[in-house]
C-alpha cells in the first residue's frame, strides 16, 4: 500500500451488534474507501463510516458517499420481476405486473430467439454501464456475443470516457486514465486542470489539489465557468464552450518559442514533433484568444508557469472530452506533456478525472463494440484466437465490430436493431437528441431492462429484471488511478434480486448456450476468468487476484502474475505501446464546434454535473437528502445576459435548441460568460436538458457532442390566476 502524510491507520469504533464490512463507494472514480455498518440480528445496511486507511481519500467523503448506503433497502427497490402486459403504454411507468423469475426468463428467452429467427442474431443489441464490477462487464461482453451471438454491444462509457481512451491511445499507445498514482498530485509542482468542476465532481480530491497551492505551487484551470475551483487558480482560462483544442495548440506554441521543449525527451521517445511544431505557430496568443475568448496575458501567463514547473499534471475531465474533437481535445492537452517531458516520472503526467465508479475497468473488457477483454481488439485475428480458447468457441463464431451507443439508436429506429438488453444505464436521459433516443427505445419489438429502480429507460421496457445494488454483491472496479479495488457485499439481495452477472449465466442457459457459462457460479469465478482473458492483453489483470487485491488495498495494472506488485507509475522505462516504443505528439488543426451560434440561436450551451448528484440521477435524486439540496435542474446565466432577455432572478426560462426545449428556474450568477448558459444533466422526463444537446459525433471515440451546442431562451410569462 502506498503511504503519504496524509495517511492514518485509524480504526473505526464497532459498535455492539454490528459489523463493519471493508468496501468503496457506489458512485464516481474516486472510489473513496468506506466501511459499511450492518446489523447483525437483521443483516441490514444501516450506516457508513470513512476508511482513514484507504491511501486515496483517507477518510474523506462527499455528500453522495456518505448517503451512498441508503439506495440498498429504499423503498422504491424493484423486488421481483416486471412483465408490461400493455405495450400501449411503453414510455410510462404503468401497465406492469409482478411475474415469477421462470415467466421472465422464459419470455426473454422465447422472444428472443424469435426475433433472431426472423430477423438475424444481429437483430439483438445490449446495452450496458461501468458502474458495474469488472467481472459483470466482462460477462456482459462475454454474454452479448457468446450467449446472443450479436455484433451490437456497446456501453454508456461511450458518453463519457470514450474520448479519454482515444487520446490515450493515439498518444501513448494504450488507455489508462492515468499516468501516476493520486498519492503524487499533492507533490507536484503545477496542475493543470481542464474542463473539471473538480471540487464539486471529485470533491474527495480537493485535499490534495490544495496542497499544490499550500507548498508553492500553481493551479491552473480552464473552465467556461468560474467553477469554485477556477475561483481559487492562479490562472483561470475562461474559454468559450468547444474551444479546448485552439486553447491547447495556443499553449503548446507558447511552450516550443519560449524554450520549455525537453529536445532530448522529443528526440528519443516520440514521434511527430516537426510537423506539431509547424501547426502550431499559428495559434499566437492574439490568435488563440481570437478564437477562444481567454486573454492573452493568460494564455501567456498559463503557458509560463506550466513550462517553468519543475513537475506537473495535465488533468481533464468530460468538458474536454465530450465534445465532437473530444479525442483531438486529449491528445492536444497531452502534448503539453510530451514536449516538456513531464511524463514517465512520479510527481509528472497526465490524468483524466473518470466520471464512473468503473469507468477505467469498464472499458476495458469487452463491452465496447470493438473491443474484447484485455484492450484486445475485434478486428485483430490474434486478439479474437486468444479469447476465444478461453470462451471455448471458435473464431468464425465470434461476431463482427458493432457500432457506438448513439448509433445503435439510430439502428433502433430503422428496425435493424428489434430487441434491446439494457443494463446499469439510463440512456432515456444521458444520451444526447433525447427526443430521438426515446422514440428510438419505443420502437423496439421487445426490450428488457435489468435495474434496481424503476428509471426512465425503464419505462420503455417489455420485462424490467430486478437487479442488485453494489452492496449486495462482490467484486473488482479499476478507479481513476487503474488501481484495481475490491468491492464487498454487505447484506444479502432483497427481495428477489439477483446480481446481473447470475442473471445473465442463467439466461444463457435458457438460451440453450449454458455450457459456456455454467462454470461461473461465483464472482471470484468470473474473476478468475476474466484475468484469464486479460493476459497477455494491453490491460492485463493476470496477476491481480484477490488475495493480492486486499493485501496491498488495490493493484495498478497492468500487473501481469504472481510476483509483479503491479505498476502505479506508467512509462518509467521510457517506453510507451506504440510498436516503436515512442509516444506521438499529435499534429491537430483546429475545428469549430459542430454547431456555432448564430442569429436564430445565439447561446452557447453546455452541460455538467453537481456535487449532490450522480449521472442520470436515478439513484440520487432517491434520497432525501440529496434531493433536498438540489430539488430541480436551473439554467445558469450571466447577470447582464439576464438583463438583455428582461429576467429576473424568480423568473422561469424556456430554452430551446434545433432539437427540443425545456423550462428550468433561472439562476443569475456572474460565474459564467455572457455567452454561455448551463445546466446540469441529471434529471429526467421533460426536465432533462439532454432533449436540447447534439449528436454530432467525434470521428475516432462517436462521443456524442453534449459540452456545447446552439441554443436561445426566452423568459417564460406566468400567467396569474384571476
Amino acid at each position: 500500500m502506498q503511504k503519504d502524510k496524509f495517511f492514518k491507520a485509524e480504526s473505526n469504533v464497532v459498535h455492539p451488534n454490528e459489523t463493519l464490512v471493508k468496501t468503496h463507494c457506489a458512485y464516481c472514480g474516486m472510489q473513496c474507501g468506506m466501511n459499511l455498518r450492518v446489523n447483525v440480528a437483521t443483516n441490514k445496511i444501516i450506516g457508513v463510516e470513512p476508511r482513514y486507511d484507504w491511501p486515496v481519500t483517507v477518510g474523506k467523503m462527499c455528500p453522495k458517499g456518505v448517503t451512498a448506503y441508503q439506495q440498498t433497502n429504499h423503498d422504491d427497490r424493484i423486488l421481483k420481476p416486471l412483465i408490461r402486459d400493455d405495450a400501449s403504454l411503453k414510455g410510462t411507468k404503468e401497465g406492469f405486473r409482478e411475474a415469477s423469475w421462470n415467466e421472465a426468463y422464459d419470455l426473454i428467452a422465447n422472444k428472443f430467439r424469435e426475433l433472431q429467427v426472423k430477423y438475424g442474431k444481429d437483430s439483438l443489441s445490449v446495452f450496458s454501464g461501468v458502474s458495474m464490477t469488472n467481472e459483470k462487464c466482462y460477462l456482459t461482453g462475454k454474454f452479448a456475443r457468446v450467449a446472443l451471438g450479436t455484433r451490437y454491444i456497446d456501453y454508456n462509457g461511450r458518453f463519457c470516457m470514450s474520448s479519454a481512451a482515444g487520446g490515450f491511445l493515439r498518444s501513448f499507445g494504450v488507455d489508462r486514465g492515468s499516468t501516476l498514482p493520486w498519492t503524487d498530485i499533492h507533490e507536484t509542482d503545477c496542475l493543470f486542470i481542464a474542463g473539471s468542476n473538480t471540487a464539486e465532481c471529485h470533491p474527495t480530491s480537493m485535499f490534495r489539489v490544495w496542497n499544490v497551492q499550500e507548498r508553492g505551487g500553481y493551479i491552473i484551470v480552464a473552465d467556461p465557468r468560474e467553477t469554485p475551483i477556477a475561483r481559487r487558480a492562479d490562472v483561470h482560462l475562461d474559454l468559450k464552450p468547444g474551444m479546448d483544442l485552439a486553447l491547447a495548440n495556443g499553449i503548446l506554441n507558447l511552450l516550443i518559442q519560449n524554450g520549455y521543449a525537453d529536445e532530448e525527451f522529443i528526440n528519443n521517445h516520440t514521434n511527430g514533433f516537426e510537423e506539431t511544431k509547424e501547426l502550431v505557430k499559428e495559434f499566437t496568443p492574439e490568435y488563440t484568444s481570437e478564437l477562444t475568448g481567454v486573454a492573452p496575458k493568460k494564455i501567456i501567463r498559463a503557458a509560463e508557469i506550466y513550462g517553468k514547473s519543475p513537475n506537473a499534471v495535465v488533468m481533464f475531465a468530460r468538458g474536454i472530452e465530450q465534445q465532437h474533437k473530444g479525442v483531438d481535445n486529449v491528445s492536444g492537452y497531452t502534448n503539453l506533456a510530451l514536449v516538456t517531458g513531464k511524463i514517465g516520472r512520479p510527481k509528472s503526467g497526465v490524468a483524466t478525472f473518470t466520471g464512473q465508479g468503473n469507468g477505467q475497468g469498464g472499458r476495458e473488457h469487452g463491452q465496447k463494440a470493438d473491443l474484447l477483454p484485455g484492450y484486445r481488439k475485434i478486428t485483430n485475428p490474434e486478439h479474437v484466437a486468444e479469447v476465444c480458447k478461453v470462451w471455448k468457441i471458435t473464431p468464425e463464431e465470434m461476431p463482427q465490430p458493432g457500432v457506438s451507443a448513439y448509433e445503435m439508436f439510430e439502428l433502433m429506429e430503422q428496425k435493424t436493431i428489434r430487441g434491446l438488453y439494457l443494463l446499469c444505464s439510463n440512456p432515456a436521459v444521458s444520451a444526447p437528441n433525447l427526443n430521438f433516443v426515446r422514440t428510438s427505445m419505443k420502437n423496439l419489438d421487445f426490450m428488457v431492462c435489468s435495474d434496481f429502480y424503476l428509471s426512465e429507460s425503464a419505462e420503455f421496457a417489455d420485462v424490467i429484471l430486478p437487479s442488485v445494488t453494489w452492496s449486495e454483491d462482490e467484486g473488482t472496479v479499476t478507479n481513476l488511478e487503474g488501481r484495481i479495488i475490491k468491492i464487498n457485499k454487505a447484506q444479502e439481495p432483497i427481495g428477489e434480486s439477483k446480481p446481473d452477472w447470475q442473471i445473465q449465466v442463467e439466461l444463457a442457459e435458457r438460451l440453450g448456450r449454458g455450457k459456456y457459462f455454467s462454470h461461473l457460479k461465483t464472482a471470484k469465478d468470473i474473476a478468475d476468468e476474466f484475468r484469464l482473458a486479460s493476459k497477455g492483453g494491453y490491460a492485463d489483470y493476470y496477476g491481480a487476484t484477490w488475495d493480492k487485491i486486499d493485501k496491498q488495498d488495490g493493484v495498478f495494472w497492468p500487473c501481469k502474475d504472481e510476483n509483479d506488485m503491479g505498476t502505479p507509475h506508467m512509462f518509467l522505462d521510457k517506453k510507451f505501446y506504440h510498436a516503436d516504443g515512442k509516444a506521438k505528439i499529435c499534429a491537430l488543426p483546429y475545428r469549430p464546434p459542430a454547431e456555432e451560434p448564430d442569429e436564430k440561436y445565439p447561446l452557447r450551451l453546455t452541460t455538467g454535473r453537481v456535487v449532490y448528484h450522480y449521472l442520470s440521477g436515478n439513484q440520487t435524486r432517491r434520497i432525501q437528502f440529496l434531493r433536498d439540496m438540489c430539488p430541480e435542474p436551473y439554467v445558469e446565466v450571466h447577470p447582464e445576459t439576464a438583463k438583455k432577455y428582461n429576467m429576473d432572478r424568480e423568473d422561469k426560462v424556456r430554452l430551446y435548441t434545433r432539437r427540443g426545449e425545456a423550462i428550468y428556474k433561472l439562476k443569475i450568477t456572474e460565474a459564467i460568460r455572457k455567452d454561455t448558459v448551463f445546466v446540469p444533466y441529471h434529471f429526467g422526463h421533460g426536465q432533462s436538458i439532454n432533449l436540447l444537446t447534439i449528436a454530432a459525433l467525434d470521428p475516432i471515440s462517436r462521443m456524442p457532442e453534449f459540452k456545447v451546442c446552439a441554443a436561445q431562451m426566452e423568459k417564460v410569462e406566468i400567467k396569474k390566476v384571476q
